[in-house]
């Protein structure tokens, strides 16, 4: 099957919408990496992955960047923007995708842990810490600066481009 015969049941992408994938079954076993490789790959202090089978995965816009990062395995990321997308190993059959670059993050929740070794002490205090939502931090005057060039999460046209952008309306 094509990726365009198959209806998707999740999709995802980078944070300009130059690539985007589509998930064509729900990924099992969601988790959290704590390894220091995955912290690297993603820029946090763990990696969220949801594995799907690579039969069940295919590119829908765009092609991503590759960076082989060990012996065995290899990770995805936009060439433009920078997003992490995904981690595989070389000879498995699986393809995992960065939760975050969900466009329906809470759809797949975390089961496991890996990495213990390296997982950052801190996190056992972010449940506790003072929250505040990006709105409640934001004074008016910043609010009427932000122009937002993120590609929303939902699949687009092919010829998208963020309103207000240099390539856009």
């Amino acid at each position: 099957m094509t990726a365009e015969s198959r209806t998707a049941v999740l999709t995802g992408g980078c944070q300009c919408g130059a690539v985007r994938y589509a998930l064509y079954k729900r990924p099992v076993g969601t988790h959290v990496c704590h390894c220091r490789m995955c912290q690297k790959a993603v820029g946090g202090p763990f990696a969220a992955l949801a594995p799907v089978r690579r039969a069940d995965f295919a590119w829908t816009r765009g092609a991503p960047g590759n960076f082989v990062s060990s012996t065995v395995a290899a990770r995805q990321f936009c060439a433009n923007c920078g997003t992490p997308l995904t981690f595989y190993y070389t000879n498995g059959e699986r393809i995992s995708v960065t939760v975050g670059s969900l466009d329906q993050v809470d759809q797949v929740p975390a089961i496991r842990q890996y990495g213990m070794e390296s997982r950052v002490s801190w996190l056992d205090h972010v449940v506790g810490l003072q929250a505040s939502t990006t709105e409640e931090d934001m004074t008016a005057s910043r609010k009427a600066r932000i122009v937002d060039f993120q590609h929303p999460d939902h699949d687009t046209p092919p010829d998208w481009a963020p309103p207000g952008s240099p390539s856009g309306g």
